[in-house]
């Protein structure tokens, strides 16, 4: 055990228990003073606790890491060496065993402790160290250690980096991993991970495609559960396709929830092919439309020059080879939008009518990804979409004054206190609370395309002077671009030649060209 690295987080948790004294003090003896507003002075106070309580947590979970680890290496250090591999897994049962009885937990559950507490120890130093500084909770610190799980120690390294080092060079946008809720944080985990494996994600989605399959799990008071395991862009589609035949089954006369609607509406086709009755609807009733997936490509993986994932709606990166598939197959929601070059980010469509879009409501699906609110993961295509400031007091129907919450928290703005603030052309809305907090929303994490290196071969031969293409700046053409992109386009005369007809109606949307020449 590093007694150094104890001592400090046991003086933060006597900091943090300090503190903790004064607000409760403060909540308490609030009501008794002369102030001008005691009840809200009382609010602030237990809200302050609340926050430095989990402080608490994650600095009291941070000492219970170093203990179980010490404790781990100092029985191995003193037990005899182990003469053989059944004598070394009763070691660790033992060890295990007395951790369990310790805490008056499963063994299961002590094993899984101190398989955690030897990553943060070994490996996560940066996730550590925000648990011990109360930055980060014990549900993030775990996360962590499963997503860096197989990941050699660079792409562990990397990986905390990008969430937990504000000076990274490519730091997590948006708010800290801290202020994220464990599910939003594992989800933007697991999508980095998915991005920069060593292993190519075409090789593992293979791997674990072979391994599909539907599951039956019996449960209680007459339920079972059906589940079944397939590939992301088959079951995106099998579940918004379920979801919009329940939605349109909504109506005065349906006492069903939505819930209650999608588990009849797959049991109706699962059972009867869309041909007997299923509750109290028809069959026939359903519709059957076409599933809409939005899917995202990167224009070089589109073309099959790069390996970079595609990312899909609601779920995240899949296989490049999934998501030229499903552009091929003309999937209906395949979105040709305008990206920044340099840093992967969408760029804005302007507007100027009250009306919103249907481009620009796709927009916002990008820009987005979700419900904006903090913690919130429904996902687009339940969302509306709405002006963060109302059209009728002077709010424009631009992508900066437009948001897509969910009905539940779009019916918070309208009846509560609560207000989103702050959208820009790449950030959705945070929220400010009724007590005056402001809390950011989560933002997507774009990164810089991944050019092949045919392409990188061709930027070789430069002038000399000229800057290197790799060190050009973040943003929009960059601060560094090569001066041939700022010189007009060779004309050409297309007088015999006319053009083929361009399949794709919004492939401006796509190629940013025009936005070169005019730079």
């Amino acid at each position: 055990m590093e007694s150094r690295a104890v001592v400090e987080t046991m003086e933060a948790v006597e900091a943090s228990v300090s503190a903790l004294s004064g607000l409760v003090r403060h909540a308490v003896g609030s009501m008794g003073t002369a102030s001008a507003d005691p009840l809200r002075d009382q609010a602030d106070a237990c809200l302050d606790g609340l926050a430095e309580l989990a402080r608490t947590e994650a600095r009291m979970a941070a000492l219970k890491v170093h203990f179980a680890a010490g404790y781990a290496r100092a029985a191995m250090a003193s037990a005899a060496p182990a003469r053989s591999p059944q004598e070394h897994t009763a070691q660790d049962m033992a060890l295990t065993a007395e951790v369990a009885c310790v805490l008056t937990v499963s063994e299961r559950t002590a094993g899984a402790l101190l398989a955690e507490a030897q990553a943060l120890s070994t490996t996560l130093p940066l996730t550590l160290s925000a648990l011990q500084a109360g930055n980060i909770s014990w549900q993030h610190a775990r996360i962590m250690v499963d997503e860096t799980d197989n990941l050699d120690t660079a792409g562990a390294a990397g990986l905390e980096a990008h969430f937990l080092d504000p000076d990274a060079p490519s730091a997590a946008r948006g708010c800290p991993a801290g202020d994220l809720v464990p599910a939003r944080f594992r989800a933007k985990a697991r999508t980095w991970r998915e991005r920069h494996h060593p292993v190519s994600i075409e090789k593992r989605h293979n791997r674990s495609a072979a391994e599909r399959r539907v599951e039956y799990t019996p449960d209680r008071d007459g339920m079972a559960w059906l589940s079944a395991y397939l590939p992301a862009s088959q079951a995106a589609g099998a579940w918004d396709r379920i979801t919009t035949a329940a939605r349109s089954l909504q109506g005065a006369d349906e006492a069903r929830t939505l819930t209650q609607l999608r588990a009849d509406v797959a049991a109706t086709w699962l059972l009867t092919s869309g041909r007997e009755t299923a509750g109290n609807a028809t069959a026939g009733d359903v519709p059957s439309p076409a599933a809409q997936v939005l899917i995202t490509v990167p224009a070089l993986s589109l073309l099959g020059l790069s390996e970079e994932p595609a990312m899909l709606d609601g779920y995240g990166p899949i296989p490049p080879s999934m998501g030229r598939a499903l552009v091929a197959d003309g999937a209906s929601s395949f979105l040709r939008v305008l990206t920044d070059p340099c840093d992967g980010a969408p760029l804005e469509v302007g507007r100027t009518s009250y009306r919103i879009s249907t481009a620009l409501r796709q927009w916002l699906r990008l820009r987005d990804g979700k419900c904006p609110f903090p913690g919130c993961n429904n996902q687009s295509l339940d969302n509306d979409a709405d002006h963060l400031l109302a059209w009728a007091d002077g709010g424009s129907t631009g992508i900066s004054n437009l948001g897509q919450p969910c009905r539940k928290h779009h019916r918070l703005k309208h009846t509560s206190g609560w207000k989103p603030a702050g959208a820009s052309p790449t950030e959705p809305p945070g929220w400010t609370s009724p007590a005056g907090r402001h809390y950011a929303s989560e933002q997507p994490d774009w990164e810089p395309p991944v050019l092949p290196v045919e392409i990188l071969a061709m930027t070789t031969s430069r002038d000399p002077g000229e800057p290197d293409p790799g060190t050009l700046e973040p943003g929009l053409l960059g601060s560094g671009m090569p001066d041939y992109l700022d010189e007009p386009p060779p004309e050409f005369d297309l007088t015999d030649h006319p053009l083929a007809e361009d399949p794709f109606k919004d492939w401006e949307l796509f190629l940013a060209y025009d936005s070169y020449a005019a730079a």
